[in-house]
């Protein structure tokens, strides 16, 4: 699998995609903070006519770390953020389980992948989706749903090492500092790294 050019949809982790993250979670809406061109690389997909959606694990609420009404002010925060900056999301997925619940959703379980897909009718079109995340949760997730990741360096992990083990289960994955700059090569003005 390639990265996608001009794709009908960009699924995007959140926490270290969107917003900067933290090892001990987003927990208020405080603490969400934009990764600097994030919001405006957003506004760039929508005004190309691609649908961009957010599929996020959120084990902060099933671990009782916050509150549904913590979340919702976060998500508040960051749609409000977006829609500033010109920019629209189609499609919100979460998962507030923890990783022992075992769900369907969880990444890297496909689940909110494939909910996110039908939800925007693409099922059928998976080749048209491309995802966005920055750890290898991320990319078994879109792998195991068909669809082609891409990674971006700005979470909080060692990006080389979660590269490496992102290439065994896609081998021409690509990384990119920010979301940003991985808009920038979708939208065709950038190289690859």
């Amino acid at each position: 699998m390639t990265a996608l050019t001009h794709p009908a949809a960009v699924l995007l982790d959140r926490d270290g995609v969107i917003n900067f993250d933290s090892p001990d979670y987003i927990l208020s809406a405080d603490q969400w903070q934009p990764v600097p061109g994030a919001l405006e690389a957003i506004a760039r997909l929508h005004k190309a006519g691609i649908k961009v959606t957010i599929v996020s694990n959120q084990s902060g609420l099933g671990r009782g770390m916050m509150s549904q009404d913590s979340f919702n002010a976060i998500h508040a925060k960051m749609m409000l953020a977006i829609e500033q900056a010109g920019g629209f999301i189609s499609h919100v997925s979460y998962c507030p389980h923890g990783p022992d619940e075992m769900c369907v959703c969880r990444k890297p379980k496909p689940g909110m992948v494939l909910e996110t897909l039908v939800a925007l009718g693409l099922d059928g079109q998976r080749e048209q989706a491309l995802f966005i995340g920055d750890s290898i949760r991320d990319v078994e997730a879109a792998h195991a749903a068909g669809v082609t990741a891409m990674l971006v360096q700005s979470g909080y992990g060692d990006a080389e090492s979660i590269l490496q083990k992102s290439r065994l289960v896609q081998t021409d994955i690509q990384a990119y500092a920010d979301l940003a700059e991985a808009v920038a090569m979708i939208m065709g003005d950038a190289e690859a790294c």
